[in-house]
């Protein structure tokens, strides 16, 4: 079995907005074309209007992408100021409505419009996918069937959405909740062989369903363009510090499994049922209550989970050269997520006296100081 590179991309999702208002904007034709020229593919219009998408390289090491994710992002940033805006990375805006929202007119936009219906015109939310690199669609199989344990800690370490249009909605993450209306999606079946899932998707291309696998949007899944897992269940993070964590996290997990594969061992795989309500109590309290640790059979805080990782994945971090972003849990917890640090400070602004309005654009101001933070 030959060893895989364990290469990584990053793909992120911003949303633009005014930087007087606050308000979501469009994404102008000419800041386009600006981004485009600066960073060529890796830079793209998003399903609405008012998104902007951006993906790495293939990345041999976390300091590669750091490099590339910083470039990203700081060109994103100054292109944006030249019309009066400014990318934000959080997967809801904090007051926008979604039904003043446009889509983008292509023709995977266009058709993606018909033929879901209403559902998809609530999609105001961004992701961040991770793609890690492994050279055997058998091993893709078996390893993605093993992943889906590890979802809800990467959810629940992610979590930036905790408001939509202008409300608390309780959640840790409410983009999962407006997600979830599209078909396909959720926690990845468990698969027996790479047969089987191409079996599984052959049966809908071959209804006229979906044109390719790119139609199937499980919470971690097979990428269909590149020989990688793509891990999609993150929110997407302001802060660039966190995401190469998370980063780091899906990469060291992947790399402990395969290890694990070496030695004719694997992960135990519990029943979707079991994960998927991790996933909940993820999206519902990110991480302050804590997620099921069924071998245990107790719900174990967060910071316990955090350090049982660390020391699980110390060798594949070490291995990897991203021991210090692995560590970066640590800050993640102590500093709260972005969900965390969002309602604090509309908390902060609710108690100097401002009103709604004033609260929901002190939450997008500090968003946009985020973004800029790590850069």
């Amino acid at each position: 079995m030959a060893k895989p590179d364990f290469t990584i991309g990053i793909e992120e999702e911003y949303l633009l907005v005014d930087r007087e208002s606050l308000a979501l904007v469009q994404v102008p034709d000419a800041m386009m074309a600006e981004c485009k020229a600066a960073l060529a593919d890796q830079v793209s219009p998003e399903y609405l209007q008012c998104q902007i998408e951006i993906g790495t390289g293939v990345c041999k090491t976390l300091a590669e992408a750091r490099a590339d994710l910083q470039h990203l992002r700081g060109t994103i940033a100054d292109c944006a100021a030249k019309f009066g805006a400014a990318p934000i990375a959080a997967s809801c805006h904090p007051f926008a409505d979604w039904k003043s929202q446009h889509h983008t007119d292509r023709e995977r936009y266009n058709q993606l419009r018909q033929d879901l219906g209403g559902v998809v015109r609530r999609m105001l939310i961004c992701g961040m996918h991770v793609h890690v690199g492994l050279n055997d669609d058998a091993m893709r199989a078996d390893l993605l069937s093993q992943l889906g344990y590890f979802l809800p800690h990467l959810l629940a370490l992610s979590c930036s959405s905790p408001f939509w249009q202008g409300e608390d909605t309780g959640l840790g993450s409410y983009r999962i909740s407006v997600f979830d209306n599209l078909p396909r999606t959720g926690l990845p079946p468990h698969l027996n062989s790479w047969d089987e899932y191409e079996r599984s998707v052959k049966a809908l291309v071959d209804l006229g369903l979906i044109e390719d696998s790119t139609k199937i949007w499980w919470d971690l899944r097979p990428s269909h363009r590149f020989p990688t897992l793509e891990t999609r269940i993150c929110d997407v993070c302001p802060r660039l510090e966190d995401t190469l964590c998370l980063a780091a996290l899906i990469q060291c997990v992947t790399r402990m499994l395969w290890r694990l594969r070496t030695r004719n061992q694997r992960w135990r795989i519990y029943d979707r049922f079991l994960i998927d309500e991790n996933r909940w109590r993820a999206q519902r309290y990110g991480i302050e209550e804590g997620l099921i640790d069924f071998g245990r059979g107790e719900i174990v805080p967060m910071d316990e989970l955090v350090e049982e990782l660390i020391d699980l994945l110390a060798e594949d971090a070490e291995a990897l050269d991203c021991a210090d972003e692995l560590v970066h849990l640590r800050t993640i917890l102590a500093r709260g997520t972005s969900s965390t640090r969002q309602r604090a400070v509309r908390a902060s602004a609710e108690a100097a006296g401002a009103d709604h309005d004033t609260q929901m654009r002190a939450v997008v101001s500090h968003l946009i100081e985020d973004f800029r933070a790590d850069l």
